[in-house]
């Protein structure tokens, strides 16, 4: 008896780790479906009127002093509340044709979390925020390697142009060209005025960053020499991962409301000049889009995974694949995301990030949101990361259906 049971618990484990090869190869490392629409790189969603009162606009808010937090319109109870789990989205539409935005919660968008490779987007405002201070011509290359190309290889984990794909090296080199204390003055008194003084970006990616050669910038045709901390330790703002203040969320901390409304600033450029990340060009937000000129399947359109595009489908009224769907309900559509995963000792658990902003032109008038969800799963290994993304993927699936059901 006792060999029969061995042999079907050996069988289970045989059976979930194929099924976490299957789920991880199908949903997490996979590129991204791109739209059949690809002819306008557009930042600007088209999206529905409201006549709703519980939407904000910017002026309501007034983003740009502190306290938003207690202006906006925040449902802190639209999304169940989950222990093994969070989720926040911003909802968008016009009203009077001005943007308005409604806030989703579950309830847990203060709590702090470790935000792993989802905050790299954050490290590229900050190097560019801080090259602008230079100058404000484009295009821009990082030593012989186009901007548009680093920014595609971090969100791609694969080489484009002359980016070898080294994700964790290139955001560490944005951080070490920023600055950690300038990374997370953006997060507060520089732009975002967050009221939690934990949201920090502290740490690094990896030991290694990329070093450009020549260790230049060039910027329409000039060269400008931005210093950067050859090690991440090197930079007095640096932190260790268990520094003495950072407790177990490590040293750069988010929270689902931070990264969202990060995201959601730099998504909303064209519409809202008030809430723009100092210095940072309209060319610089498409080539976080999009990454390289030529190219409209680069830059955050190029970030891993299907989650996103698994649970939009699971809504649409239509049949065949997420690409499919989509096409056919909202052609133009986009999804501009960046995913981040690991194992964590610290915490005792597998982890999953996902940061997206997601724009379904004419689908219900056109629909546009920003998120952020975080979920894990008991156990720091490589098999927990897989059974986060489990727990993420149906958290989506919920969030997307009660986001789709909202009446404006």
């Amino acid at each position: 008896m006792r060999s029969i049971l061995v042999g079907c618990s050996l069988a289970f484990v045989s059976q979930l780790l194929w099924a976490n090869a299957e789920f991880d190869e199908a949903r997490l490392s996979l590129s991204p479906p791109q739209p059949a629409d690809h002819s306008t790189p557009f930042i600007s969603c088209p999206v529905t009127s409201t006549e709703r009162q519980d939407y904000t606009s910017s002026a309501q808010a007034q983003y740009q002093q502190s306290g938003w937090e207690q202006r906006i319109s925040l449902a802190r109870d639209f999304f169940p509340t989950q222990e093994d789990s969070r989720i926040l989205m911003i909802d968008i539409a016009r009203r009077e044709g001005e943007p308005v935005y409604r806030y989703l919660s579950d309830g847990k968008e203060d709590q702090l979390y470790e935000p792993w490779s989802s905050s790299k987007i954050m490290a590229f405002t900050a190097a560019v925020s801080r090259l602008r201070r230079d100058t404000s011509a484009s295009p821009v290359l990082v030593g012989q390697v186009a901007l548009g190309d680093l920014i595609t290889s971090l969100n791609s984990y694969a080489s484009s142009g002359l980016a070898d794909g080294d994700s964790n090296a290139i955001a560490t080199y944005f951080l070490n060209v920023a600055g950690r204390d300038e990374a997370t003055a953006l997060l507060h008194d520089n732009w975002l005025k967050l009221a939690n003084p934990a949201v920090r970006l502290r740490g690094a990616y990896g030991s290694v960053a990329f070093a450009p050669e020549p260790n230049v910038w060039l910027a329409g045709g000039q060269s400008h020499k931005l210093s950067a901390y050859q090690q991440s330790s090197d930079d007095p703002g640096f932190q260790p991962y268990r520094c003495d203040t950072c407790g177990l969320t490590g040293n750069k901390p988010q929270t689902t409301l931070a990264q969202a409304e990060g995201l959601r600033r730099l998504a909303m450029f064209d519409d809202e000049p008030q809430t723009r990340p100092p210095g940072l060009t309209r060319a610089d937000i498409l080539t976080l889009l999009y990454g390289d000129k030529p190219h409209l399947d680069g830059g955050m359109m190029a970030g891993i995974s299907q989650l996103i595009h698994t649970g939009l489908a699971t809504h649409l009224p239509t049949v065949g694949d997420a690409k499919s769907k989509l096409d056919a309900v909202a052609p133009g559509w986009r999804v501009w995301q960046k995913i981040g995963w690991g194992p964590s000792e610290t915490r005792g658990a597998g982890e999953m990030v996902m940061l997206a902003h997601i724009c379904l032109p004419a689908y219900q008038g056109g629909r546009a949101v920003t998120l952020a969800a975080q979920a894990s799963y008991p156990d720091a290994t490589e098999a927990s990361v897989y059974q986060a993304a489990r727990i993420l993927q149906r958290r989506l699936d919920d969030a997307f259906g009660r986001w789709l059901r909202i009446e404006h």
